[in-house]
């Protein structure tokens, strides 16, 4: 009876002992979880910071290619406009040459007309190689004034004049023209698209693309590395003879269609 006693006191006396220790590694397990919670709820409200941030600059971004697509849909509508107005002009040019007899001096004054309109069309229109197709039209004109080409042949040649001003509207590719830019004259490479868009490149690595305030046009740099990328895709594609598709570009997105 006695040696039964003494175990059952031995073991009272080693559970008291463990009692603290088993305390311990459970207040130890407890301020462990609790610190991990709190770097959880850090970690939670930072990537709750994060995405408000992402969402308002995807707001940003999405107002902003709204607008600049707004402001692309105007000049298409415009240049449709025109695009209508040169085909119009020239019907009725036509008819008026055709009810004004094929020869004699009644087709002077209808060509003299139908100069100064083009001329007015090409100086408040798209900005693209505008000192070559006004010397162009000059050259007729002043041909007319001599008398160097008979009527009707100055005629005919006005005619195709506006033929070759309906196919700009229509025409994707590049070319070379001077420009004004930062207050000097640049020769640059062009990216035309139809009449709708104009990019450039020039010699010494600056890139950009023309814009329309009101009734006049500028070009502008552009200082955005992603900006750069995507007109220089823009022109690498056009030398590649892609001229379809779908480009994204400054002021914003542009589908091409070849000429048919």
């Amino acid at each position: 009876m006695s040696n039964r006693f003494l175990r059952l006191a031995a073991v009272a006396s080693l559970t008291l002992a463990l009692a603290p220790v088993a305390a311990q590694d459970s207040q130890d397990s407890l301020d462990a979880l609790a610190e991990e919670l709190v770097s959880l709820r850090g970690q939670v409200e930072s990537l709750n910071t994060e995405l408000n941030r992402m969402q308002e600059q995807h707001r940003a971004e999405m107002n902003s290619l709204a607008a600049q697509k707004g402001d692309l849909e105007a000049t298409r509508r415009r240049e449709e406009l025109r695009i209508r107005q040169l085909e119009q002009d020239l019907e009725e040019n036509r008819e008026r040459a055709r009810e004004a007899g094929v020869e004699g001096e009644a087709l002077v004054p209808v060509a003299n007309e139908i100069v100064a309109r083009l001329e007015a069309e090409i100086r408040r229109g798209f900005p693209f190689k505008v000192e070559d197709r006004l010397e162009a039209l000059a050259e007729i004109s002043t041909q007319i004034e001599s008398g160097a080409v008979d009527p009707p042949r100055a005629i005919n040649r006005l005619w195709r004049f506006y033929e070759d001003e309906l196919r700009l509207t229509r025409d994707n590719g590049l070319y070379s023209q001077i420009i004004p830019l930062g207050g000097d004259r640049v020769l640059a490479d062009i990216a035309k698209i139809g009449a709708l868009a104009i990019y450039f490149q020039t010699r010494d690595g600056r890139s950009g693309y023309a814009t329309r305030s009101g009734e006049e046009w500028s070009f502008t740099v552009t200082e955005s590395g992603a900006e750069r990328q995507q007109i220089a895709e823009l022109f690498d594609s056009l030398k590649k003879q892609i001229r379809t598709g779908l480009f994204e570009l400054p002021n914003g997105s542009i589908r091409m269609e070849s000429e048919s």
